[in-house]
């Protein structure tokens, strides 16, 4: 998450700070007495030797200048020479100080006559720290992880599928990969129980090059089917092909896909929890059998490699990471039958990373090919981190916004000299939004790891609203497509703020653009991480960027967009579903423009 505030820096501090603390708690609870003054009384007894007042109190006392010189003070009574002398007795009274209990609790300072307030205060600081030294230490140095074993499944088209597995025991070799066709879910098809398994290929050499990672592709399925893949090292899953290009799913007319950013195991903490518990995705498993998904888009932040504090910049270090969420208890659940694609962020690399390919790029971009982008999308380009597909009733274009952008200092945001994609990308880009799909085809979904509305107003730079220039171009690619007479529609989809919103950008006013060919984004995250506290995105008047829904709270978020063809499927419909800490809390419904030619009023008119 790029608005967040990097935290690698405080663990330092926080060990720094803890000792400096109980150096000066054993130093004042040594300096500090349980005893107090509470009356001090002084009794000044003068005598003169003899000539007068002897022994008795002296009603007056002399000036010090009628004294003589060498008078004593603080002496017993007179020495027989006669000499006048001025006795001072001193009276001390001494009480037990009060525990100050509220004090101790709430300063961490020792109670003053407290053994057992003392105890409690420093007992409280050393638990406070001793957390955060677990959630800190426990996970990467007790959960390396290098004994995972796994597989799951990425990119599925109407006739193939992709599986990554992992085995770091070479005995296992060879792998043997099987599948066969599976029952629908919730049905009982038995015919399908008996379907013999078919060989999907082997794996015959696993090495720490690729973190024993393998990726495998399975061809000639057929589309709108469900599968069971099984392996020799004890690996199953399912996965269901898409259907085929422009249509929905034939039983319900609905094809259904997830998004969300931003997964940091034990993130809000607990104590009790397994050191790579996702708590996000809990609630995410709860929903995926009625929702019925095919396929998780997840944009960015899958790793937090500086969260809460980074331990290096070497590949084993970044590959760790990325081994501990799939080790996590909780990762099954969300995985066994839902292909998961990525596009990076910079969590994965370094916080607000802007320096395209130079350190640590390499040591962080390797884990994450051989992870989540050797089972994506086909790439748009040989070599390229961003990807493109279509499936079903939609077409989706995945930014890469990380790799390729110039510095986020280097001009200011309107300069033409600034770039978020770089020329290949952003001309890809271009090509996918003024390239006409298939029949059936009415969304176009753009897929950014940041926001592009520039209503996020904390660290802005490091969004869109860093590449304004770059931004118009697209906008107004964007715009171009309400204006053709095909009927599509174009969404864009972004995680990164650990907060929701919706926003929309409609056409300047008196423009060429009907107002159907107003771009709507929906921000996404994070899946199991912390909200920020402190409210960050804002309307402002005159910038034509308008606040559908914001809400900022909620440690997990998710969303689930719907997409249905309305009978003659000239027309589409959208319905976008927001889930927060496990709960559905909001649902918006677009519809594609409609399939006529013409701009301005003319089209607004058929609208909707």
């Amino acid at each position: 998450m790029t608005s967040t505030i990097p935290g690698h820096h405080f663990p330092i501090l926080i060990l720094a700070s803890f000792i400096v603390y109980l150096l000066s708690f054993v130093a004042t609870w040594r300096a500090t007495s349980p005893l107090e003054v509470v009356q001090d009384e002084l009794e000044i007894v003068y005598t003169d030797g003899g000539r007068g007042n002897q022994g008795g109190k002296a009603p007056l006392l002399p000036s010090e200048a009628s004294l003589p010189e060498h008078i004593v003070i603080g002496e017993g009574p007179g020495d027989d020479d006669g000499e006048p002398e001025l006795n001072i007795q001193e009276t001390i009274t001494l009480a037990e100080r009060s525990p100050q209990i509220l004090k101790t609790l709430f300063t961490g300072l020792p109670s003053p006559s407290s053994i057992l307030w003392s105890l409690a205060t420093l007992a409280i600081n050393l638990a406070l720290f001793s957390s955060v030294a677990d959630l800190i230490l426990r996970g990467p140095l007790q959960h390396q992880s290098h004994d995972l074993s796994f597989a799951r499944v990425g990119f599925v088209s109407q006739d193939s599928a992709n599986i990554v597995m992992r085995e770091p025991d070479t005995s296992q070799l060879p792998i043997y990969i099987s599948y066969r066709e599976a029952p629908a879910v919730g049905t009982q098809d038995s015919s399908l129980l008996n379907d013999s398994w078919k060989s999907a290929g082997q794996i015959y050499w696993l090495s720490n090059d690729t973190d024993f990672t393998y990726p495998l592709g399975i061809h000639h399925l057929r589309h709108s089917t469900r599968y069971q893949y099984g392996s020799s090292n004890n690996h199953s899953g399912y996965f269901t092909t898409a259907p085929p290009v422009g249509r929905t799913w034939p039983n319900t007319n609905v094809f259904t896909f997830l998004t969300s950013s931003c997964i940091k195991p034990r993130f809000p903490y607990n104590p009790l929890a397994h050191p790579l518990s996702i708590p996000g995705s809990k609630h995410l498993a709860k929903w995926i059998p009625s929702l019925h998904p095919s396929f998780m888009l997840f944009l960015g932040d899958f790793i937090y490699i500086d969260v809460p504090h980074r331990f290096g910049t070497d590949e084993e270090t970044y590959r760790r990471e990325y081994r501990q969420v799939y080790n996590s208890p909780d990762w099954p659940a969300v995985s066994n039958s839902l292909p998961w694609l990525h596009v990076i962020d910079d969590h994965e690399i370094a916080n607000d990373w802007d320096q395209n390919i130079t350190a640590p790029y390499p040591a962080a971009v390797d884990p994450w090919n051989h992870y989540l982008g050797s089972v994506n999308p086909p790439p748009s380009r040989p070599g390229a981190t961003y990807f493109e597909f279509t499936q079903g009733p939609a077409s989706f274009f995945m930014m890469d916004t990380r790799r390729y952008r110039t510095s986020e200092s280097d001009a200011d945001p309107s300069s033409p000299e600034k770039s978020m994609l770089g020329r290949g990308q952003l001309s890809s880009l271009l090509k996918f939004l003024s390239r006409r799909d298939p029949p059936g085809v009415k969304w176009k979904i753009v897929v950014s790891s940041i926001p592009f509305t520039r209503n996020w107003r904390f660290n802005a730079a490091d969004t869109w609203a860093g590449y304004l220039y770059e931004r118009r171009i697209i906008l107004e690619a964007m715009w171009d497509v309400g204006l053709r007479s095909d009927g599509v529609g174009v969404i864009v989809l972004s995680g990164d703020r650990h907060e929701f919103a919706a926003t929309a950008f409609p056409p300047p006013q008196r423009s060429k653009y009907p107002l159907s060919a107003t771009i709507h984004e929906f921000s996404t995250s994070p899946l199991s991480m912390f909200y920020l506290p402190f409210r960050t995105y804002r309307e402002v008047a005159g910038e034509d960027e308008v606040c559908i829904k914001y809400l900022p709270d909620g440690n997990s978020k998710f969303a689930a967009v719907e997409i249905s063809n309305l009978a003659g499927r000239e027309q589409s419909l959208l319905k976008f579903r927001l889930f927060v800490d496990g709960e559905e809390v909001w649902d918006y419904v677009l519809t594609s423009p409609p399939a006529v030619s013409g701009g301005g009023r003319g089209k607004d008119a058929v609208w909707g």
